[in-house]
């Protein structure tokens, strides 16, 4: 047998050889090339530079060849170099690199990896086998320096991960400034066990191999489903180890629950929670225990939704399921169905124990996303990627909450799932190192009410909360990552108090869609209206309601001076910035466009523009309206959202903004001592608003009289971001809100109904750029 294979080796290097190039073909070849291509881009460098009538450009063109030609030796050289690389020690390279990258997710870590174990390694080999003694005194000092170097990377490295975290700059709580004056809401905590006995019990297949509250110690037996129509990529080794791991495959979906329950009569309102991606082995539902127990006690029955099985694999690095949300959107209407006909079935456990007119949808990440896709689907006949499916559902779905979601892993008909007239509530932690961005605001603005009826839909973003915490499984680690020292976790807030902020808006909402407990809507707008239930962090809210009549929504054309209302008219005064464009989000756009709004005073001229209000110089955004030109009374509210941009709030420094040579070094100077008092200290933004009537009336107020603006929050998720000075903050908006019935004490002559003029004076703070965006009135909660 070797024999033979070396008679066939050699039969086909004989027969390569004699086909194979020689040297004169080769040069050739290369000539040929380098003749062509520069002929060719000769005459392109001739013709271009006729026909734009500048003979400069041939110098551009000779200066990007002779880059070209530099490039190409420097690459030939870099080459030769990496060949010149031992061989055991590429060896070593291109086994470690990956792995060190597929441990830290971070090049930085890479490289310092490789670098620092390189020299260690190098510098007691050397010296073990070597010896000290028989080097050459420069490869004494190399070989000691390389340990040395070596040896301190790595215990710093070491020193540096055990820690938590690391402390960052403090940022000023601007809600904090006159938290005194906000009057917390009288009804009790939502956060309160109930009055009812909690009681539990599993619904499932009956088959399940690992979980036997799922299998032979099942409390209800349910059919499984076909979700072949829903599941992509089911198949190839990701599917085979799948099926071989549950027992089943994607035309057999168990239809598996954990349910918490109020012992008594009913009826209840009944609330779903499904988890987001997480290992399938490591099992997500039962996670929510803690809130299935509070609202048991309140009287709601809470079910978990085992989805492990369409969650990831370590199979999947060979082909896995792909844009599986929308099965996620669809088995949770396959489980209302079967609580419904429970709910019809006489000897049923949960026989008319179900309000089936008061039902709500929770979703963690993904499972986040897959509720808006549950609610589209429960209204729509026919399944948006194949018609020939039908749907038949249209249950009694109130409201849904959305816990960190993700936003566009599955696009119904290729675009992104709009859902309408169901209230609406999803909240997201700055600390969030999976789902780094809120992209639940995403679908936030994809929500529409277009009935009779009253709803509204909310935001919460929280400082210091991360993904995995609201779910008691999943921990601190959001990543996967066991080396749990790579985040930078002193940022973090408990999780008992993350989870207590999750027990008190998830309870409060749910009481508010569920049950009509309307005294629990101030919080959604002003978090400090439960200060005494909450823990203390920063809080950013938004909220719109199906009462909200907005002058500008900045959606209406591409003209700055016009507002979404026909008849008004945006002037401004002084404005170093002004432009109106999609809002960015770390990923993606948002969705929805807003103004940008920025004033910046030298500072030789601030301390007079701003302490003596020189109105000459002080820069204005104002919306000018025709009176009634939208209906106003006393019972309303002038409401916006507004977010703190960091952009340079002076970005002109040509032109008549230019600084003189004279006193450059002198403004350079003093602007480093000023960036550096505002970084240290991070105060927050205020300024005036002014609104005027039809008869010249008018009344002034400062924001803060709600809350200053909240400086940018940004997270240091990863301890490395402490080097590498990353930016991890983006624009959450909050909501401003004030009532018009207060105006009347600051001008009694001031007519509410008939306001002409909005105007926003900035007058108390020396520069700033804000964005802004939905101003307009709604009424008074």
């Amino acid at each position: 047998m070797k024999q033979k294979y070396q008679q066939l080796t050699k039969w086909l290097t004989s027969n390569y050889n004699k086909i194979s190039p020689g040297k004169n073909a080769i040069t050739g070849a290369a000539k040929g090339l380098l003749v062509c291509s520069g002929i060719l881009w000769v005459l392109h460098a001739i013709i271009v530079s006729i026909n734009i009538k500048d003979n400069w450009i041939l110098l551009l063109f000779l200066s990007f060849t002779l880059m070209v030609i530099l490039a190409s030796y420097l690459s030939l050289w870099g080459i030769n170099k990496i060949n010149s690389i031992p061989k055991v020690y590429k060896v070593a390279l291109g086994i470690s690199i990956p792995l060190f990258f597929m441990m830290s997710y971070d090049w930085h870590i890479t490289l310092f990896l490789v670098l620092m174990t390189s020299l260690f390694g190098a510098g007691i080999l050397v010296l073990k086998k070597t010896g000290f003694t028989n080097l050459s005194r420069p490869k004494q000092i190399i070989s000691l320096a390389g340990l040395v170097l070596g040896a301190t990377g790595l215990i710093t490295a070491i020193v540096l991960y055990i820690p938590s975290g690391f402390e960052i700059d403090p940022i000023e709580n601007a809600a904090s400034i006159n938290e005194a004056t906000i009057t917390p809401i009288s009804a009790a905590s939502p956060a309160e066990k109930g009055n009812y006995k909690v009681k539990t019990l599993h619904y499932g297949s009956g088959k399940d191999r690992h979980r036997k509250e799922f299998g032979n110690a099942v409390d209800i037996k349910t059919d499984s489903v076909n979700g072949v129509a829903f599941i992509d990529d089911w198949n190839g080794f990701g599917g085979w180890w799948r099926e071989k791991y549950w027992g089943f495959n994607s035309s057999a979906l168990p239809i598996n629950g954990s349910v918490w329950y109020p012992e008594g009569e009913g009826p209840f309102p009944l609330v779903l929670i499904v988890h987001g991606n997480h290992p399938m082995q490591d099992f997500s539902d039962p996670g929510y225990a803690y809130l299935g127990n509070l609202l048991a006690s309140r009287g709601i029955i809470l079910a978990s939704v085992d989805e492990n099985f369409i969650n990831g694999s370590w199979s999947d690095i060979f082909g896995g399921l792909e844009e599986e949300n929308d099965a996620r959107g669809w088995l949770l209407l396959e489980h209302l169905r079967v609580w419904h006909n429970w709910n019809k079935t006489s000897g049923n456990i949960f026989n008319n124990k179900v309000d089936t007119s008061k039902i709500a949808l929770i979703g963690h990440s993904r499972g986040g996303e897959a509720v808006a896709h549950a609610v589209m689907f429960n209204k729509l006949s026919h399944y948006p990627d194949d018609a020939s499916i039908k749907f038949d559902y249209n249950f009694n779905i109130q409201s849904i909450i959305a816990i960190a979601p993700v936003d566009g892993q599955y696009k119904p008909g290729d675009s992104r799932t709009k859902i309408e007239d169901v209230d609406y509530f999803v909240f997201h932690g700055a600390q969030d190192a999976d789902v780094r961005s809120f992209r639940g605001t995403q679908q936030y603005e994809r929500v529409s009410f277009n009935d009779s009826l009253y709803h509204f839909k909310t935001g919460l973003y929280i400082a210091g909360a991360n993904h995995g915490q609201f779910n008691t499984s999943w921990g601190r680690s959001d990543v996967g990552n066991p080396f749990t020292g790579l985040l930078n976790l002193k940022q973090l807030l408990s999780a008992e108090d993350q989870r207590k902020i999750a027990e008190v808006y998830i309870s409060s909402f749910l009481e508010i869609t569920l049950r009509n407990k309307k005294e629990y809507l101030p919080m959604f707008i002003d978090s400090r209206r439960a200060k005494n239930w909450l823990p203390e962090t920063i809080y950013l809210n938004q909220f719109e309601d199906s009462n909200a009549s907005f002058l500008c929504t900045f959606e209406e054309d591409f003209d700055v001076v016009t507002t979404t209302e026909d008849s008004g008219t945006i002037l401004t005064k002084n404005l170093s910035v002004w432009r109106e464009e999609e809002i960015q989000l770390k990923w993606e756009k948002k969705g929805s466009r807003a103004a940008v709004l920025g004033w910046h005073y030298e500072e030789e001229d601030a301390d007079t523009i701003v302490n003596k209000k020189v109105d000459s110089l002080i820069a204005s955004y104002s919306i000018h309206l025709k009176p009634r030109t939208i209906s106003i009374d006393s019972s309303a509210a002038l409401v916006f959202s507004m977010a703190e941009s960091t952009e340079d709030a002076n970005p002109k420094t040509k032109g008549k903004w230019i600084i003189t040579k004279d006193n450059k070094e002198e403004k350079e100077e003093s602007k480093k001592k000023k960036d550096k008092e505002k970084d240290d200290a991070k105060k927050s933004i205020d300024f005036s608003i002014v609104l005027k009537d039809s008869l010249g009336q008018s009344v002034s107020f400062s924001l803060s009289e709600f809350s200053a603006l909240q400086r940018e929050i940004d997270p240091v998720i990863w301890k490395m971001e402490f080097l590498t000075s990353e930016n991890t903050a983006e624009n959450v908006f909050q909501l401003f809100y004030f009532p018009l019935d207060r105006f009347k004490s600051y001008n009694a002559e001031f007519n509410i109904e008939t306001i002409t003029k909005i105007e926003f004076v900035f007058d108390k703070t020396d520069e700033g750029v804000v964005i802004i965006d939905n101003i307009g009135f709604m009424k008074s909660l």
